[in-house]
C-alpha cells in the first residue's frame, strides 16, 4: 500500500493558541507528531472545540473519563449519523450494480463511513443490536476454541517461511498475511484470493489519493467487493445455514433482506474489525518491545507474561485511533456545554495515555496490573465484537514468535498510515535472530 509522502512538519502545540489546535489531521499522525497535542488537551482543556477543521467544527474528547461517559450512553450519543471525524473521505454512495443481495435499492438511513454505506455499527438500537447479534456467534467462545489450532498453525506457517538474518518488511510478510489468512476463514473466502481482502479494506480506510487516486477508482474497487461477496452470498443462500460471516448475514432474519449498500457497509466493517486492527498491533508490538528493550528482556525471561502483555500491546499501539458520536440533544459533557448536532470525537489513542486513569500511562510494561482496562476495543453497545479473537491471535502468534526467535530487530523506521482513524504501519523493516 503506497502511502502519501511526509511533507508537513508540525509546530510544537505549546507554541499555538489553545483554540487554534486541530488534531484531525492525517499528517499528524503519520508523522508521529501528535503525542504532545494530546498532552496539551488532557491537560488544560480535555474537551475540546475545534471551530475549523478539514471537516467541520468538532469536539475532542482526550480523557478517560470523558470517554468512558460519552462510549457508554447510546442513547445521548448517537452514533447513526457516522462514526469517524470526517467519513474517511466523504465519498458519495455509488450506483447499483447487477447480481446484488436480495434488495436492489439504496438503504434508507443514514450514510456511514467506508465510502458512505450504511452498517451496524453506526446504527443505534434496535437495528443496530439486531445487525450486530445475527454476527456475533462467529466469535463465540466454542468457536473460538476451535478457531486456535488453525491460528497456530497458519502463525507457525508463516514464521517459518520467513528469512532469519535478512531484512523484509514484518507489516507485509507477517502482519497482514496472518490476519488475512483468518479474515478469509471467518468469512470462508477464497484462500487464494485473501489479498483482496486487504486491499479492500485498505480502499475503504483511505482517503482518495492515497491507495487510490480518485473517489471514483474507491467506488470501483468497493463495487468489485460488492460483486465478489455477492456471489458468495448467493451460494450461502443456497446451503444449510453455515458458521460463516457471510452464511450468518445471508440466513439471519434480520440480515437476510438486506440492501445492496448494507450488505457492503457491514462487510467492510467486518473486514476493517477483522484486518485493520489486528495487523497493527501485530507491527506496533514489535515496534514498542524494541523502543523499551527492559521489556523485551522481561519477556525472554517469563514467557507466561504474553496474555498480559497482548492487551498492553493494543493499549499501546490503539490501532483505531478515535470513534465519533453526535449528540442528540443539548447536554454537557466535562463542564462543556454540547448542542444537538455538534460532533464528539473520542481520542482513544489519547485516553490511553491518560495518567490519571492508568497509572504510568506514558510508559510501556508487559506486566502492567489491570491491563485489559483500556479504551482501544471501546465500551458498550459498540464494543468490539472481535476483541477476544484480536487477542488470542496476538497470544498464540507471540507464543510461537518466543518459541524460534531471540530477537525481532526492527532496522529502520516505520513508515505510518496516513489517517486520523486507522493508526498502524505500511512497513516495519526487521531482521529475525534465532533462540
Amino acid at each position: 500500500m503506497s502511502e502519501q509522502p511526509l511533507t508537513q512538519e508540525f509546530p510544537d502545540p505549546y507554541d499555538i493558541p489553545l483554540e487554534s489546535i486541530n488534531v484531525a489531521q492525517p499528517a499528524l499522525f503519520q508523522s508521529d507528531a501528535h503525542w504532545r497535542y494530546f498532552e496539551r488537551l488532557r491537560a488544560e482543556d480535555p474537551v475540546h472545540y475545534c471551530a475549523d477543521s478539514a471537516f467541520g467544527p468538532y469536539w475532542s474528547l482526550t480523557r478517560y473519563k470523558e470517554i468512558f461517559e460519552v462510549d457508554t450512553n447510546h442513547e445521548l450519543f448517537s452514533s447513526a449519523a457516522g462514526i469517524t471525524v470526517g467519513g474517511l473521505g466523504g465519498n458519495p454512495v455509488p450506483k447499483p450494480v447487477t447480481d446484488q443481495p436480495p434488495q436492489e435499492q439504496q438503504p434508507a438511513g443514514q450514510q456511514s463511513q467506508f465510502g458512505g454505506f450504511s452498517m451496524f455499527i453506526a446504527m443505534d438500537p434496535p437495528k443496530h443490536d439486531l445487525q450486530r447479534a445475527t454476527v456475533t456467534g462467529v466469535v463465540a467462545p466454542p468457536n473460538l476454541a476451535a478457531m486456535e489450532g488453525t491460528i497456530r498453525e497458519r502463525a507457525c506457517k508463516i514464521l517459518d517461511s520467513l528469512p532469519v538474518g535478512e531484512t523484509f518488511n514484518w507489516v507485509d510478510r507477517v502482519s497482514i498475511e496472518l490476519t488475512t489468512q483468518m479474515l478469509a476463514i471467518l468469512f470462508d473466502f477464497p484462500l487464494e484470493d485473501r489479498r483482496k481482502l486487504t486491499r479492500w479494506s485498505d480502499v475503504a480506510t483511505s482517503a482518495p489519493g492515497i491507495v487510490v487516486n480518485s473517489p471514483e477508482e474507491r467506488r470501483a474497487e468497493l463495487l468489485e467487493c460488492l460483486e465478489y461477496f455477492t456471489r458468495l452470498w448467493n451460494d450461502r443462500v443456497k446451503r444449510p445455514p453455515g458458521n460463516d460471516l457471510i452464511s450468518m448475514l445471508a440466513h439471519g432474519k434480520d440480515t437476510r433482506d438486506m440492501a445492496p449498500f448494507e450488505f457492503l457497509g457491514n462487510l467492510l466493517l467486518l473486514i476493517v474489525g477483522g484486518n485493520d486492527t489486528t495487523r497493527n498491533s501485530i507491527s506496533g508490538g514489535v515496534l514498542a518491545l524494541n523502543q523499551h528493550p527492559s521489556e523485551y528482556e522481561k519477556l525472554r525471561n517469563d514467557v507466561s507474561l504474553i496474555p498480559n502483555m497482548v492487551s498492553e500491546i493494543i493499549r499501546w499501539q490503539t490501532p483505531l485511533a478515535h470513534m465519533r458520536r453526535t449528540a442528540v440533544r443539548d447536554t454537557v459533557v466535562g463542564g462543556k456545554h454540547i448542542k444537538a448536532g455538534d460532533k464528539l470525537v473520542m481520542w482513544y489513542v489519547s485516553g490511553n495515555r491518560d495518567e490519571t486513569a492508568i497509572p504510568d500511562a506514558g510508559r510501556f510494561l508487559i506486566d502492567r496490573p489491570k491491563a485489559r482496562q483500556h479504551l482501544s476495543f471501546g465500551f458498550g453497545i459498540h464494543r468490539c465484537m472481535g476483541n477476544r479473537l484480536a487477542e488470542m491471535q496476538l497470544r498464540v502468534l507471540w507464543e510461537e514468535i518466543m518459541k524460534r526467535f531471540d530477537f525481532v530487530e526492527v532496522v529502520g523506521e516505520p513508515e505510518r498510515t496516513y489517517s486520523t482513524f486507522v493508526k498502524g504501519y505500511t512497513a516495519l523493516p526487521v531482521r529475525l535472530h534465532k533462540r
